[in-house]
Parts: C-alpha cells; sequence; structure tokens
C-alpha cells in the first residue's frame, strides 16, 4: 500500500511541476509569467506581466501566432495567445510594451509529445497567422440592436384584456348552462 501511495504522490507532483508557471522577475519586480511554463506548438499560453504602468499593454514574440493585448490594473496585466505550430523547441524572447515602459521575458518551447507525431507523421496542425474575426455571423445586428422597453404596448395590453374578457364570459355561459342541464 505504501508503494502506491508513493507512486501517485510522486506522479501529483511531477504534474504540479509540468505545469507551475515560470517566471522571469528582474531586481526591480518587472518581469513575464508564463503559464503553462513549457507549452507544445500550437497551445494557448496566459501571460502575466508585472512592473507595467498603466492598464494595457502588448507581448510579442516570434514563438507567438499574434501578438497578445495584455490588460489589468497599474502594475500587473494579463492577456492570452497561441504559440505556432510549426515552431521548434527552445526558448524565444518575449518584449512587453506597455505606457511607455518595457519588460522583456522568455518563452520555453518544448517538443511535441510522442503521441502528437505518431498520430500524424510529418504534418503539422493548421493554426491560424494572425488574429481571426470569428462569431456574430448574421445576428450581430440583432445582438447589437437595442432592445425596446419591455412589456406590451397599449394596443396589445387592450387586445389581451378584450381577449380574456370574451374567455370569461364564455366559460361563465358553459358553466351556467351546465348546472341548468343536471337538475
Amino acid at each position: 500500500m505504501g508503494s502506491i501511495r508513493l507512486t501517485l504522490c510522486t506522479g501529483l507532483l511531477g504534474c504540479a511541476a509540468a505545469l507551475a508557471p515560470v517566471a522571469a522577475h528582474a531586481a526591480d519586480g518587472r518581469g513575464v509569467t508564463v503559464t503553462p511554463a513549457a507549452p507544445a506548438p500550437g497551445s494557448d499560453v496566459t501571460l502575466r506581466v508585472s512592473g507595467c504602468s498603466g492598464t494595457t499593454g502588448t507581448a510579442t514574440s516570434t514563438a507567438f501566432v499574434s501578438d497578445a493585448r495584455l490588460s489589468g490594473t497599474d502594475g500587473a496585466l494579463a492577456g492570452e495567445t497561441r504559440v505556432r505550430s510549426g515552431i521548434g523547441p527552445g526558448s524565444y524572447d518575449v518584449s512587453v510594451t506597455c505606457a511607455g515602459s518595457a519588460v522583456s521575458g522568455s518563452v520555453t518551447v518544448a517538443a511535441r509529445s510522442s503521441q502528437s507525431q505518431q498520430d500524424a507523421p510529418g504534418a503539422v496542425p493548421a493554426s491560424p497567422v494572425a488574429p481571426v474575426h470569428a462569431g456574430g455571423g448574421g445576428t450581430a445586428p440583432l445582438a447589437s440592436a437595442e432592445s425596446r422597453a419591455s412589456g406590451p404596448d397599449t394596443a396589445q395590453a387592450v387586445t389581451g384584456l378584450v381577449l380574456a374578457g370574451f374567455a370569461a364570459a364564455a366559460v361563465g355561459l358553459l358553466s351556467a348552462r351546465r348546472s341548468r342541464g343536471s337538475r
């Protein structure tokens, strides 16, 4: 039983170490954190930047499909991007510009897993090379249109009251007729 517990604890510790973010902080408290620590080509990454003056910024790297737009509170920004699917393993520089400041760091791209290479030998997964504007389709104008005030207007309210009156009268007449006929 002790060896199973040891195996599980070691496995969990290994997973935690693989998924832990890697931070590159300078002595002045400025730095870039990339999560996951060693992303595979084609995977999404989250960037956290400390030491920026301002509430927005941009992170660029040759490892990224597109620049990451960062936002947050003064001094701490965050954003997401994707690692290029055709990029090789290694360390790549990350440059962040925010409100006239510059912060630098790096991202270490891991080699593709042997499982994904076995699934499609020599194939590179598709990945966009620029930001893709998606969503909305034909419903975009409807989603952006202002909705009118809630509830029916005057004509609809009057029509509803008239129909409800006719229904009440019909129910009353039918029940009166049934009560006379059952005697």
